[in-house]
Formats: structure tokens, sequence, C-alpha cells
């Protein structure tokens, strides 16, 4: 004789004071839920990586002068360049690299700023690399 023989057969109890919960409200009582909220995406922005920036020396800023003289020099050609340059990132220490192709519409020495044809500013001070397209 097994533990439950005396009850197994029975009828399943419905109540008569209450109705039955509808199949939707019994699923929802197992679904997932984010006890708090923002963690997931805090978690996130935690583990993305940022690269620190790098500090040039005087031989690659002699360099990038040198670039940016040359194209001064011939800005009327609107001379085409690959730049690599870093962007700080908003929310945390760090940024990253891009580099882009484009036409240099002017150089501004005042304000340190390579504007390209497509009005994109790059600031000297975040500069990398130039290198002019022949």
């Amino acid at each position: 004789m097994n533990k439950y023989d005396d009850i197994i057969n029975l009828p399943h109890h419905v109540s008569n004071t209450r109705k039955p919960m509808s199949l939707h409200n019994r699923a929802v009582q197992f679904a997932p839920f984010a006890a708090l909220k923002g963690y997931d995406s805090a978690i996130k922005e935690e583990a993305r990586i940022t690269s620190k920036k790098i500090e040039l020396d005087e031989e690659l800023n002699f360099i990038l002068n040198k670039n940016i003289k040359l194209i001064n020099d011939n800005i009327k050609q609107k001379p085409e360049v690959i730049i690599t340059y870093f962007i700080p990132d908003n929310k945390k220490i760090g940024g990253s690299y891009e580099t882009i192709i484009g036409n240099v519409k002017k150089i501004d020495n005042v304000n340190k700023f390579i504007i390209l044809v497509d009005n994109k500013k790059i600031d000297f001070d975040n500069l990398l690399d130039i290198k002019i397209v022949i």
C-alpha cells in the first residue's frame, strides 16, 4: 500500500465561494520580472569597454602639425584625408577611436579644429593620425 492511495482517485476540489482564476492570470504569476529597475542597463554600461586616450609624444605631434600645415597650404583643393581621432565617452572615463575618410573644407587654427566638407569638426587635441590621400 502506497502513502497516497486513499486520496489519489478523489475528484479535484472546486471552491463554492470563489471563481476559478483565468489561465492568463495563473500564467502571470510565473512570469519573470525585474526586481531592480535599471539594474540590467547599469550592468551593461559598466561592462562596456572604453579605450584610454593615447598621449602623443613630441615626434608624433611634429608629424601631425606638419600634415595640418600641408593640408592648410592646399586647402583650395579640399584635400582628401584619412583621420584617426579620439571620441570621449559621455558616460564614463575613456572613449573610442574612429578612423574616417573625408575632404577638408577648413583648418580653424584659432579654435583648433579640422572642418570637413560634411561639416564634421575634429578637435586638434583628439587627433591621433592624419594621412593625406594622394
